[in-house]
Order: C-alpha cells, then structure tokens, then sequence
C-alpha cells in the first residue's frame, strides 16, 4: 500500500527549456503552446525505468510513455489520458510524479494514427485535423490495449486507476463508464456533454448508466468551454446512476479556468493545481490504487 505524504509529493525543480519542441515521444512542448512558461515543472527520472515504449493494439503499434520504479513489480497503474498536445513533456512529467510515488504509469499516444499535434501552430487547426478525426471507440480500444500491457510489465491491473487532462478528461469518463476493471478515475476539466459526430456517437452524461468506477472530477468555474449546466446534469445522473458511480465527486475552483494543472500554460492556477492534485492521490488511495 502506496502511503505518499501528499504535502511533499514529488521533487519539483524549475524547467528552462522555454522553446523547446517536441522532438520524441514525451519531450519538448507543441508549437501551438510555446514559449512555454518559466514555472514549468519538471520530474527526474532518478530510481525509475522511464521512456518510450510500444504497445500493439490491433494492427498498429501505438508508442507510450512509461515510468515505473526501477526493479519493482506489482505496482499501482495509473494510465494517464494526455491533452489536445499529445504525449509531450508535460503529460511524461505527470507520469514520473505518479511513478515517484511507487505507480507504473503510462501515457499512449492516442493520436497515432491521425497525425503529430506538435507541429501544428494553433489549437484550432489541433482540434481540425487531429482531434476530430479520433474515433472514441478507437481511443477505448488503445487504453485497453495499454493497460493489457502494463499487466504484462510489472503492474496490478487489480489496483487500476486512469487520470485524463481536457480532451483526455472526457476520453477518462467514456474509460469509468467502459472498463469494469477500473477501480477509479480522475477526470481534469473533461467535457462531459456536448455535440454528437461519428467519431464521437456519445459523451459520457450519455452513459452514465454504464459507470464502473468513481470519478473525481476538477473543474473551473471560469472556464467558457465547458458549462456548469452539464456538470450539474452529469451530477444528478450520477446520483440516480448505478452504485459504482455514486461516489463520484465535482470539485470546482472559483477562480480557474481551462487547463488550470497545466504549469507550462499561462492558464496555470498554482494552489488550485496543486489541490487537485492531493486530491487525486487521496482518491486513488481510498479508492484502491495504491
């Protein structure tokens, strides 16, 4: 059992790159986001096994990042759900915190297939020509295939957990309401209505009434892209919802809008970052993955 003291969660130092773009999985900043902010931080990799690794899903060869303790075994997972950037430095940062802590964590690049987000100069084309186009039952299908593999190298798929950010927030849902393995998720500013595509047939308000595991959701009140209205009616589906789901929780941090955890960000709110992220530790700790 994993017993973090949650006040001094992992060594942060600050990171100087401030134009560096992503040249391999895991490292450097997309274009869209840079310069990136002098309050960025950054994880060590000292006591880990922490890189790029590949996981076969189907027929592709979807390429993760992966830290875990070094010589350890059956350990906590956490698969973490990356943002609109993809599996860039930040999102590899997030899993060596987790593996700090004693997690083997693991970010697939759900973008694979579509296209490198790195490159791309603003969130709108990100959002034209990669995002649309990944298809939710996809993404599902590659998380699945994620976890079969952290089963395989070391972790306890007894103690799963899933932590997505934004676009990942939402693919984090759809992930509580499809594995019922899952002993818990951590969903950060995760749409959870909105339109319907072919890729994206539903949001996770619309299956609710499949939820396997609570979910911990983060959220800002001043974020105009997702309306308080939803989460009040994800709330109340939740509550009329099966028992699985019944402990899931909202936070909402008055003074925080979008992308509020992310440090590299002019968007990052450091005291609400930081609470969210004790509370997610404690979750996944109550909840079992640990």
């Amino acid at each position: 059992m994993l017993k973090p003291d949650i006040d001094s969660l992992v060594p942060h130092v600050p990171f100087n790159r401030r134009t560096f773009i992503k040249a391999a999985l895991g490292t450097g900043f997309a274009a869209a986001v840079l310069p990136v902010s002098a309050q960025t931080i950054h994880t060590d990799s000292d006591g880990l096994e922490a890189g790029e690794i590949g996981v076969r899903s189907g027929d592709t060869l979807v390429p993760a990042y992966r830290a875990q303790p070094k010589g350890k075994t059956h350990l906590p997972v956490i698969i973490v759900i990356h943002e609109a950037f993809g599996v860039h430095e930040h999102i590899a940062d997030v899993c060596r915190r987790f593996a700090k802590l004693g997690y083997l964590a693991i970010a697939p690049d759900l973008f694979v297939r579509e296209g490198d987000p790195s490159a791309l100069p603003t969130i709108q084309q990100i959002s034209d020509q990669i995002l649309s186009k990944v298809p939710d039952e996809q993404a599902l299908d590659d998380l699945d295939a994620t976890v079969a593999w952290a089963g395989e190298h070391g972790g306890d798929l007894n103690r799963l957990g899933v932590n997505g950010f934004c676009w990942g927030g939402r693919i984090a849902w759809l992930y509580a309401e499809h594995n019922p393995r899952l002993k818990a998720a951590a969903a950060w500013y995760g749409r959870v209505g909105g339109d319907h595509s072919a890729t994206t047939p539903a949001n996770p308000l619309d299956r609710v009434a499949d939820l396997h595991a609570p979910v911990l959701g983060l959220y800002g009140l001043q974020d105009q892209s997702i309306p308080q209205a939803s989460l009040a009616q994800m709330k109340q589906a939740i509550a009329q919802g099966p028992q699985a789901g019944r402990g899931s929780q909202f936070v909402v941090y008055d003074d925080a809008g979008h992308a509020f955890f992310a440090d590299y960000r002019p968007s990052y709110k450091k005291a609400d970052a930081e609470d969210g992220w004790r509370r997610v530790l404690v979750w996944f700790k109550q909840h079992g993955v640990a």
